[in-house]
């Protein structure tokens, strides 16, 4: 101990340059103290002089913050060094004017420690005030009066206080027997009283409890670290981490730091440089992680009041602003950040895994199991060894004399089965400056990187792990850009590269047959066989050319073609990559916004395919990109789409596009009901009749299946009826429901209307009318989780419709409140995009709506419609996170397309409003 009675070996007091001021404190407090007598007096006198002073303090860090953003080092230790400040006066007034002692025994000392985060000297603005009163022995009536008086002075600060009162022994024991208190001990630091006792803490602790049981406390607090993450997400790439829990985040970082304060007795991360466990740039890595990680949940608390920890979507925003993230012409500030934070995030992975390595070095951890499950017990190749279950290398010298031996490590890992072990990851991450322009287009390179993905199996494995250590973007210099490029919106569960890895995962998935019944399609295009060369890369690149100005998939088929090229591929199959890159979409989109019972939707995707190689590489594509998007994405819907889709195509490049005939479809449709209603005991004449009813755009859009609905919800309706047949399409992962009733204007708007208020989610529809005046609508809905609702729920839909087609429930009053916009999803931009296509259909106008999704979206657009006489003959309805792209099939009163621009402006004016309308109305309700 020294002379001013700081403890030997803990760390320098936060903030130390503000020392004075805490010295001035307490000699003001005395002096407007003086000569007060009575105890709830001078409390009171304290809390609001205290109160005061910490208010101008926290300004002035909060100003001084302010002026460097991004970094809150000397932020959380000048909070810290206050709240030191605070305790310390509040108390001297404790043991000098309301408790004074004028010979106190050797029981009647107390110290007051600081543990936990406030025990390192780090505080954000709301972080708790966590203390330890430590006594020499059991508590005496001083002592109690004491803490009681400190503790009521500072709840009275809205201090949020985390407390204990024990002795030296209490501590000891408790430490034993719980880890949490344990770890909050390894962090005790002396904030004021009795530095003696605080010492003699600091010495029993490692005498009697940390040296005896160190491998004890890093299984414990390394499983801790595990069950953490799992709780977390289990990804690093969780679009709204938890800054302070998550993985990657400051919790990770420590851990490492009571794990080497237990082994080391170090006080700062520095110091492990001295010994030899990180190197200079790694300890810069774990400050500039922790610097930036800490100015993060700094600005939570400052927006939010509290202690939030979640960086939500809402919040990501604010803190991209204050830490001064701006938008550019390709993208959002908040972009920027985040993917700033993720990269932090992946440097703490690789510190976390450097330390780890050094402590099964040292004979402290054992080498984890999950190293020896994986093994397949295969030799290895010359210059790759087993390290403690890990795959290694034999000589540091001959490893770094061939760079090739950097991708090699990774195909040795998979063709093994064998983890790669931490310190070989640590040398490859040190030496990505060898892999330079001649060893990217090395034909021997490109060889191991291609047999990675199609020799080994799980090559996400191998490139999840090339990404995390640089390997990746300096093989694939074009993939560095979309490195933890975050997309923002509620849609991508990932970031770039990690959605591009699960893309690949869910192919290899494919390959190795395990979606059998859930992909068939998919399957069995894999196994009738296909170039895996294209279709592997083009999967990886797909997205290659996101977060420019530019398309990205133009852009991205360009960077494609150059890799490919580099690569060696032949002309056809760089063709093929580079057609598949910039086509991505085009499949995904058909199915989910046009009518593809539509024979021109049919015929321009066709031609646009032009093979049936082509067709069955881009279903594959578009299905691994769907459910590499996150969980719960790709569903039975969408998969009936693409097959039908994938299906009419094929026959159509097969047989030639003059089987994409409407007037053919029209004979086929007809014929399969007549059977089907023959089958149910129809009469002849019957059948005909029913068939004469219908006009000739009925027939090709809908399924046989509903034909025979609608016939039988037809049969002997009266006028004034309303019939309605609701059931789950388990094919296509919906509940269809059809109505039967007299037609008049705004008909598909009231419907629509009456579904939503249900909390249904409208995917597709179809409107038509007979010639005997009956509108005959479909409408294929699913409840919030995206599936058919359950058939304890029909009844209660069924009745919520006829009280809205009664006009008992008026739709838009109803949904003034249920379009008020999630308040985590307030930020998102999705600036209205409304285009009209007359090309993209024969017969009808394809009125294209993009925009934020609101449950009274579709409502207000088909209101609109109908309000300017325009008949909506069918909706395809996709929905991406908090985006919507609305696709009307329609037609004006004179049963034409909208050929007039003038009228098409005028009508994309109020559909505008319309928008608009709904927004203001949410925010008013709000209000």
């Amino acid at each position: 101990m020294t002379s001013n009675g700081v403890i030997d070996g803990a760390p320098e007091m936060a903030g130390a340059q503000f020392l004075r001021d805490g010295e001035e404190l307490l000699r003001a407090l005395d002096t407007r103290l003086q000569g007060m007598t009575e105890p709830r007096q001078i409390r009171s006198e304290t809390v609001a002089m205290l109160t005061q002073a910490r208010a101008d303090e926290m300004q002035a860090i909060e100003a001084a913050f302010a002026t460097h953003p991004r970094a809150a080092r000397e932020t959380v230790r000048a909070i810290a060094n206050l709240t030191d400040q605070i305790v310390t006066a509040i108390h001297h007034v404790a043991v000098t004017m309301l408790h004074p002692l004028d010979a106190p025994s050797e029981g009647e000392r107390l110290a007051v420690l600081a543990v936990g985060g406030y025990g390192r000297a780090e505080m954000a603005p709301a972080s708790d005030v966590n203390l330890l009163f430590l006594t020499p022995w059991k508590i005496t009536a001083w002592a109690e009066s004491v803490v009681e008086s400190m503790l009521y002075m500072m709840w009275d600060l809205k201090l949020k206080i985390g407390h204990s009162i024990r002795s030296v022994d209490d501590c000891l024991r408790l430490g034993e027997g719980d880890m949490t208190i344990r770890t909050s001990l390894v962090e005790h630091r002396l904030v004021t009283g009795h530095a003696p006792l605080a010492q003699e803490l600091r010495q029993r602790l490692w005498d009697e409890l940390f040296d005896r049981t160190v491998p004890e406390f890093i299984e414990a607090k390394l499983d801790e670290r595990a069950a953490r993450h799992v709780r977390q997400g289990g990804q690093r790439y969780v679009l709204e981490p938890n800054v302070k829990e998550g993985k990657g985040c400051l919790r990770d970082l420590q851990t490492l730091y009571w794990i080497a304060k237990y082994i080391h007795r170090v006080d700062r991360a520095v110091e492990l440089v001295d010994l030899g466990v990180f190197t200079r740039d790694e300890h810069l890595a774990f400050w500039q992680a922790e610097d930036f990680l800490w100015a993060v949940r700094c600005h939570l608390h400052l927006i939010s009041g509290r202690p939030v920890d979640v960086l939500s979507f809402d919040m990501q925003v604010e803190v991209a602003r204050r830490m001064g993230y701006s938008d550019t012409t390709a993208r959002r500030g908040v972009e920027y950040f985040m993917q700033d934070y993720f990269r932090h995030a992946t440097r703490v992975g690789e510190l976390t895994r450097v330390f780890l390595a050094a402590l099964e070095t040292q004979h402290v951890r054992t080498a984890p199991f999950l190293g020896r499950l994986f093994r397949r017990k295969r030799k290895m190749k010359p210059g790759f060894a087993d390290q403690q279950g890990r795959l290694s290398y034999e000589s540091e010298t001959g490893f770094l004399a061939d760079p090739l031996n950097l991708l090699r490590i990774f195909e040795e890992a998979l063709r093994t089965g064998v983890l790669i072990h931490p310190d070989a990851m640590r040398l490859v991450a040190a030496n990505l400056d060898v892999i330079d322009d001649r060893v990217q287009s090395d034909p021997e390179a490109i060889r191991i990187f291609m047999d990675m993905l199609l020799k080994h199996g799980s090559p996400e494995r191998a490139l999840r792990r090339m990404n995390e250590l640089g390997v990746l973007a300096a093989f694939i210099p074009e993939f560095e850009p979309v490195v933890a490029m975050m997309q923002f919106n509620v849609y991508h569960h990932y970031t770039v590269d990690e959605h591009s890895i699960q893309c690949i995962a869910a192919l290899a998935e494919i390959e190795r047959g395990e979606h059998p019944e859930n992909l068939p399609l998919s399957s069995q295009i894999i196994d009738a066989g296909v170039n895996r060369r294209v279709l592997y890369l083009a999967t990886l690149l797909h997205d290659i050319g996101k977060g420019r100005p530019e398309d990205h998939s133009i852009l991205g088929a360009r960077i494609a073609r150059r890799i490919a090229t580099r690569f060696g591929f032949n002309q056809e199959d760089i063709d093929t990559v580079e057609w598949l890159v910039r086509n991505h979409l085009l499949m995904s989109d058909v199915a989910q916004k046009r009518d593809i019972s539509d024979p021109r939707t049919l015929r321009d995707f066709a031609k646009a395919v032009k093979t049936r190689k082509r067709l069955d590489m881009l279903l594959v594509l578009t299905v691994c990109d769907i459910r590499g998007v996150g969980p719960g994405t790709w569903n039975n819907w969408k998969a009936a789409l693409l097959r039908t889709l994938h299906q009419e195509t094929a026959a159509a490049l097969e047989n030639g596009l003059e089987e994409l005939n409407r007037d053919k479809r029209q004979n086929e449709a007809k014929r399969s009901l007549r059977h089907m209603l023959v089958a149910k005991g129809w009469e002849a004449r019957q059948i005909r009749a029913e068939i004469a009813r219908h006009y000739d755009a009925y027939w090709p859009g809908l399924p046989t299946q509903t034909h025979a609905v609608f016939a039988e919800l037809l049969r002997g309706i009266g006028p004034d009826e309303i019939r309605i047949d609701l059931r789950a399409d388990v094919d296509r992962d919906a509940t269809r429901t059809a109505f039967v009733l007299s037609d008049h204007p705004g008909i598909f708007s009231r419907l629509a209307g009456a579904l939503t208020l249900t909390g249904a989610n409208v995917v597709d529809a179809r409107t038509y009318t007979t010639r005997d005046g009956y509108a005959t609508a479909v409408f294929w809905i699913q409840d919030a989780e995206g599936h058919p609702f359950a058939e304890d729920r029909l009844p209660k839909l069924r009745q919520t419709i006829l009280r809205t087609l009664s006009g008992e429930i008026v739709a838009r009053e109803a949904f003034a409140s249920r379009d008020k916009p999630k308040k985590r999803n307030r930020e998102f931009k999705f600036p209205t995009h409304i285009t009209f296509d007359n090309e993209g259909s024969d017969i009808y106008t394809i009125v294209e709506v993009d925009t934020r999704d609101r449950p009274g979206l579709l409502y207000d657009l088909t209101r609109t419609l109908a309000a300017n006489h325009i008949q909506i003959v069918s909706a395809v309805i996709a929905t991406f996170g908090a985006q919507v792209v609305d696709s009307f099939y329609v037609k004006d009163m004179f049963g034409l397309k909208l050929h007039s621009p003038s009228k098409r402006e005028a009508l994309e004016k109020k559909l505008r409003t319309a928008i608009a309308d709904g927004v203001k109305r949410a925010e008013a309700e709000q209000g």
